[in-house]
């Protein structure tokens, strides 16, 4: 019985708890769980002072700092809450202030572990809220200075300390870690806390920041490499903006971080003008006036960009536009400023809406997938008046219409984007929603309309990958987020792109022979199921378009006509004949069936991955897989004693790569033999590779998880992925088998392995020994292992019969 007498007597009676402790570790030994249940509910109601004893129990268990769930102090700790249950009258209330404040502060000590329900049952138990805040505070920095960091977060955060304590002091360490969502969970909810955590990871993000001055800051915290190459200018940008949206913060207060993404956007599309010529001058010049914006430093580095991809013309016209002073220009833009005639002092863009035709050339219709229809079937809706129009043709009963919609690119500048145009295709014209149309986008009229639209179930809205449209769409109507929309009679054909993917189907249908349409084709998206499907792909020419400016040029009405009338025509051809295209009769039951949630994918993906790596199938793309690793008899095949394919050998200079850095031993391999090798370094991101590719007609050599977006990068055969595991000797044996590659001895050490170049100057070996000596990079033993190991090395490639003669270069 639970009495005041127990509680002035402790000793007077009740059940030792270290006998209660050895009794359950035993029967915990022997995984008896059962009875372990039984034995502590019962030794529990013997105890004299529950409370007490528990805590003396859970000090002395083996493993009772860990709290997880598998160590015998977490399960006692959640028998003993089942046992409170039924005996509520065990409680701090009926004992002392003194006798509770004194178990709550051994109960504090226990918490050093993060395991939610170890920490919930004991701050619950023992109301560790109600403790002096100094108490709980300095409880917080004892955890701080063992190393705890991430014990002392997530205690702070159960106990409601976030005012009480440093920010930077809680959140830093975290960040070093990698542990940045913890950080924001610690000052989720407290603006103030927040807006401190983005200036904080801004701060981070200007240039003359130095990971290394803030890791002074905590010279007992041990950080990895990786940990630290998340602490960089690109990745901080991509968490502050997303924060900035995540906790609604103005934007003023990470000016770092949008300098640094205007100023990559910048890059970005210099490099889709200049370099892949994917964007029109029109478009470039007024996608780069957005990002650029007012930002001084950004409009001089967008004149210097300028003069290193087009020449000292076109710099100089930006200059006189931005009025950038003579100190800030470039060498050279001065002097050509001052030599310009008037008439080339001002940017001149052509392609204007009223001088374009309607039909494009006949190259272009021969190319690219075109809309039977005239320009007079496609109509502008933005009055009240128009759209009544439209809605009498789109909301036909059993009616069909194809969707799309288009907003304007905001490279991540700006998170959320709201549409500039929806395009409603039926059978035998178009409409085009203009929202920018004063008055349209929010007239009651306007909102009704989309809703019936969606919200029909007796009418078919073909789409393709809907959710970026919806997602805009309720940016644009916050009354959408209020009340969301609801969706009725939509087939999304992206579920349909993805079955006729998985079945690997690889036809021409009404096109030309050369067209490409399988996996090996460099189109993606919308784009290759048209091709896939009709025969020819989309011109995107006009994706990446200025949606807001009016008026629209005819190629972007053009563009915009297509991307919704193609829909109609994919799904008239795939519902005449789904079999052809490995799909079953009803296409409305492949995307039901097909949607999936992201975390099912993701598994699946997951699945697919160590499906790959288990049997070692690297791909490439356009190209068939890479063998199993090579045994001991194929290491021949690098001299063309054992070519794998049927074309003709490949000398090892006109196998031009680009490695990853996470390939780069592989790199330093392939240079020995000869092959013209660019390496990424550690810094760099993996999408470098692809811009290099793309530049300079190199092949991607890379590893893991960059390897599916990189192919779809470049064109085909241009990306191979390799096994990490494998050793970099390994490695070059696949890459050379692969592309029958034969170097002969004449190759070895023909390129330096440091720089790449192939141009040498001949050193005799006693020359290259002695001056290794005098820079202390060899000793004399050191100089025979190294030799005699390398040239066995390179022996066992070239041939296994034997060594032939090194030649006598210098190389790094």
């Amino acid at each position: 019985m639970w009495t005041e007498r127990n509680q002035t007597s402790p000793k007077a009676a009740g059940l030792d708890p270290a006998m209660l402790r050895d009794q359950l570790f035993e029967l915990w030994n022997r995984k008896d769980l059962q009875t372990l249940h039984l034995a502590a509910l019962q030794g529990f109601s013997k105890l004299s002072e529950p409370l007490e004893a528990l805590l003396t129990i859970l000090e002395s268990c083996p493993g009772k700092q860990k709290g997880r769930s598998h160590t015998l102090g977490h399960h006692i700790l959640m028998e003993f809450q089942t046992w409170m249950k039924e005996h509520s009258q065990v409680s701090l209330s009926s004992l002392s202030e003194q006798q509770a404040v004194a178990l709550q502060q051994r109960a504090l000590h226990l918490l050093t572990d993060a395991q939610p329900s170890f920490v919930d049952g004991l701050i619950n138990l023992y109301q560790l809220s109600s403790l002096d805040l100094a108490v709980l505070r300095l409880h917080i920095v004892t955890l701080q200075a063992l190393n705890c960091y991430k014990e002392a977060a997530v205690l702070s955060i159960k106990l409601k300390l976030q005012k009480e304590l440093d920010m930077e002091e809680m959140c830093v360490p975290l960040i070093l870690q990698n542990k940045l969502p913890l950080a924001e969970s610690f000052v989720t909810g407290h603006n103030h806390l927040e807006q401190r955590l983005v200036a904080l990871l801004d701060s981070w993000c200007h240039p003359s920041f130095s990971v290394e001055e803030i890791s002074k800051r905590f010279p007992c915290l041990s950080l990895t490499k990786h940990c630290l190459g998340q602490i960089q200018p690109k990745m901080l940008t991509k968490h502050v903006l997303r924060l900035v949206e995540k906790f609604s913060i103005d934007q003023g207060l990470c000016p770092n971080a949008l300098h640094k993404r205007r100023l990559d956007s910048s890059r970005f599309l210099m490099y889709k003008r200049f370099v892949e010529k994917s964007m029109t001058e029109e478009n470039w010049s007024d996608h780069v006036q957005y990002v650029v914006a007012d930002d001084f430093e950004l409009q001089i580095q967008l004149v210097e960009m300028l003069v290193k991809y087009c020449g000292l013309q076109k710099a100089s016209q930006w200059s006189l536009r931005y009025n950038i002073p003579r100190n800030r220009l470039p060498c050279g833009v001065w002097e050509m400023q001052q030599s310009l005639p008037p008439d080339l002092q001002q940017i001149h863009l052509s392609g204007s809406a009223q001088t374009e035709e309607w039909t494009p050339s006949q190259s272009h219709r021969q190319r690219f997938y075109q809309v039977p229809l005239g320009k007079d079937k496609v109509h502008f809706v933005g009055t009240p008046e128009a759209l009544q129009r439209c809605k009498n043709i789109a909301l036909k009963e059993g009616g069909i219409v194809g969707i799309d919609m288009e907003w304007q690119p905001t490279f991540g500048c700006i998170s959320t984007q709201q549409v500039a145009l929806i395009q409603l295709a039926v059978l035998d014209q178009v409409f085009l929603l203009d929202l920018c149309a004063k008055g349209f986008c929010q007239h009651p009229d306007t909102v009704s309309f989309i809703r019936s639209l969606f919200s029909e179930r007796n009418i078919l809205k073909l789409g393709y990958g809907m959710s970026g449209d919806l997602k805009c769409l309720s940016a644009t109507w916050r009354q959408f987020l209020e009340e969301p929309l609801k969706m009725e009679g939509m087939l999304d054909l992206l579920g349909i792109h993805q079955k006729i993917q998985r079945s690997k189907v690889k036809r021409t249908q009404n096109g030309p022979k050369e067209v490409l349409v399988g996996e090996d084709s460099a189109e993606k998206g919308l784009s290759l199921l048209v091709q896939q499907v009709l025969g020819r792909p989309l011109d995107k020419t006009e994706q990446m378009s200025n949606w807001e400016k009016r008026p629209l040029r005819i190629s972007q009405i053009r563009y915009a006509v297509a991307d919704a009338y193609c829909l109609l025509d994919v799904y008239s051809v795939l519902s005449s004949n789904p079999a052809y295209f490995g799909l079953p009769a009803d296409l409305r039951s492949i995307s039901a069936s097909q949607s999936e949630k992201s975390g099912d994918k993701k598994q699946r993906e997951k699945q697919a991955k160590q499906t790959k790596q288990a049997h070692g199938k690297e791909e490439c793309q356009g190209a068939q897989r890479v063998s199993p690793p090579c045994s001991n008899i194929e290491k021949g095949l690098l001299c063309g004693e054992k070519p794998s394919e049927d074309t003709p050998p490949l000398p090892p200079q006109q196998l031009r790569v680009v490695c990853d850095n996470m390939l780069q031993g592989l790199g330093r391999y392939l240079r020995c033999l000869g092959v013209d090798v660019v390496m990424l370094e550690n810094t760099d991101d993996h999408r470098v590779a692809a811009k290099l590719a793309q530049a300079e007609g190199r092949v991607i050599l890379t590893c893991g998880q960059p390897f599916q977006s990189l192919r779809s990068q470049v064109g085909e055969g241009r990306c191979l992925s390799l096994d990490c595991s494998e050793r970099a000797r390994d490695q070059a044996v696949r890459v050379l088998r692969h592309f029958n590659v034969q170097p002969t001895p004449s190759d070895i050490f023909s390129r330096c392995q440091a720089c790449n170049s192939d141009q040498y100057v001949a050193v005799p070996r006693k020359d290259m020994v002695r001056m290794l000596k005098q820079k202390g990079f060899l000793q004399d033993h050191d100089y025979s292992e190294h030799t005699q190991q390398q040239e066995e090395e390179l022996g066992d490639i070239l041939t296994p019969s034997g060594t032939p003669d090194l030649p006598r270069t210098c190389y790094t």
